[in-house]
Order: C-alpha cells, then sequence, then structure tokens
C-alpha cells in the first residue's frame, strides 16, 4: 500500500507541483491551505506525513507542527519552508518534525526527507 501524504502551503501553484511529484511514489490524500485545515485534515484523514510551510496564513507552521504530533502520533511531519535559518530548524525539530527542507531543495531533497521521516514512523492504530 502506498503512503499517505498530506500537503500544507498557502502557495495553491507550489501545491500543485508539490502533489504531481509526490503522487507519483505516494498518494496525496489533500492539499490544504491554513493550519486550521492540516488539524482537521490530519485527524480525519489519517495520513502517514504531513508536509507542512512554516509559514501558513492563520497558525504558525511550528505550533501546527506540535499540534499535530499530539493529535496523530503516528504521522510524521516534514517542514518545508524559504526560510534558511538553523534558529528555524532547530524550532522545527524541537516541535516534532522527522525532517526539515528547504523550498528551495524541495525537488531534491523532499522524497528522501519524507523516506527518513516514514523510517521513523509508529504503526498507525
Amino acid at each position: 500500500m502506498r503512503e499517505r501524504i498530506l500537503l500544507a502551503d498557502d502557495n495553491t501553484s507550489l501545491l500543485t507541483a508539490l502533489k504531481r511529484l509526490l503522487n507519483l511514489s505516494y498518494t496525496v490524500v489533500s492539499t490544504v491551505r491554513t493550519g486550521a485545515d492540516v488539524l482537521e485534515a490530519a485527524r480525519v484523514l489519517q495520513p502517514d506525513v504531513i508536509v507542512i510551510d512554516v509559514r501558513l496564513p492563520d497558525i504558525n507552521g511550528l505550533v501546527v507542527c506540535r499540534q499535530v504530533t499530539a493529535a496523530v502520533p503516528h504521522a510524521r511531519v516534514v517542514v518545508l519552508t524559504a526560510v534558511d535559518d538553523p534558529v528555524v530548524e532547530q524550532r522545527a525539530f524541537e516541535a516534532g518534525a522527522a525532517a526539515f527542507v528547504l523550498k528551495y531543495r524541495a525537488g531534491d531533497d523532499l522524497i528522501p526527507a519524507i523516506e527518513r521521516a516514514l523510517a521513523t514512523r509508529m504503526p498507525a492504530p
């Protein structure tokens, strides 16, 4: 069975491109644009991996990361951001992220990051 991915970013064009890339290897179960939608979709869809942008319009992606890892503990979070800052990366891991990817490197780094994240997951309930 193909792993299920939830994508969250406020950039519709990026979501479309990421969905096209990831659907080659995984099943993208939903694309959402807000932190509130991430939390709802994660609870309902129970994805294996959630790719979250740091800058969402309603809730900071790192706050969402912390909330979603508590609400859906078997899911792994990959933080995707344009912010190339080691402090942001450290905070992402402190919030529960399994991987951190810079947007400009997503084409090369996102799938390997997802694979690393999947290797650390717990079984779904």
